[in-house]
């Protein structure tokens, strides 16, 4: 993770925790706002922040409503969420994260799908051989997208590699995806649309007959959600309830001193073990496919 650092706070696995992060001379900052989305000038490599390493099943994200908008686990009704394991699969069946510097406009209803955006920035789903830590900031090819709907919005999923993966220069475009890994595709829309159900909640639904779009398609909505960005961290777009401070944006009225950005953190109680992960989240949760 060659330029960035992370800083766990408060106690692990409860609502307290949070993964700061800071740049090589340790100066905070804001994975949504402040590391590039673009990681190497080209079409198609971006910056992807972890949330969530393979076969994990907390659900973390990134704290959009917070100063520096550090990585969190996400709570419902007072409880810590994790992913059921929804059988075949086990926890999140890639390395799950987003892409710094884009956002899902709430406002703007998308042409293809009819449905506004969901106020975080686009999510990734890295399909590469290693396991990755909760907070590294990788480079990645894009290959292509799902456009999932989400109780009514948009919510995009970037399917993509990460560039230094010994197979990345073999995967160009989504049809790699399914010659080489598959059955890939398949389980990646299986486990988005089944991944709620535990919870009480109905099958997700998607655009496009549940297809993937190809690696163009993908990078044109990246670059829409970029310009969506832009826009909110300038102030020229209502902010939605999004924490836009950050260190480094230029001409962001948003941008706030080192010694602020310290504050914040140092705000949050230092880190420590805490609670233990619940005993049912290694079971398998077993439903009928429709």
């Amino acid at each position: 993770m060659a330029g960035y650092r992370v800083e766990k706070r408060g106690q692990e696995n409860t609502g307290t925790y949070r993964l700061f992060f800071s740049n090589d001379k340790g100066q905070f900052l804001s994975p949504f706002h402040d590391i590039p989305l673009m990681a190497s000038g080209t079409e198609d490599v971006f910056n992807m922040v972890v949330e969530v390493p393979r076969w994990t099943n907390a659900k973390m994200e990134i704290a959009t409503t917070e100063p520096l908008n550090p990585i969190k686990q996400d709570v419902k009704k007072g409880n810590m969420r994790y992913v059921a394991n929804v059988f075949p699969h086990k926890g999140y069946i890639w390395n799950y994260g987003a892409l710094p510097q884009t956002w899902e406009n709430p406002d703007h209803k998308d042409e293809s799908t009819g449905c506004r955006g969901d106020n975080d920035p686009i999510d990734v789903c890295e399909i590469g051989t290693k396991v990755c830590s909760r907070g590294d900031v990788i480079q990645v090819k894009a290959l292509g997208i799902l456009a999932m709907i989400d109780e009514g919005e948009t919510d995009w999923k970037i399917i993509a590699i990460n560039s230094k993966d010994p197979e990345a220069n073999s995967f160009k475009n989504i049809d790699d995806v399914r010659r080489l890994k598959p059955g890939y595709l398949e389980a990646t829309v299986d486990w988005f649309r089944r991944y709620k159900v535990p919870d009480g909640k109905p099958e997700n639904q998607f655009a496009f007959n549940s297809e993937f779009k190809d690696k163009d398609f993908a990078i044109q909505v990246i670059k829409s959600t970029h310009d969506f960005w832009k826009d909110l961290i300038t102030k020229k777009s209502s902010a939605g309830g999004i924490n836009c401070t950050n260190t480094s944006v230029s001409n962001s009225p948003f941008q706030c001193s080192e010694a602020d950005a310290k504050a914040f953190v140092d705000a949050v109680p230092g880190y420590s073990a805490g609670d233990s992960v619940p005993a049912d989240v290694d079971k398998w949760w077993y439903s009928k496919k429709n």
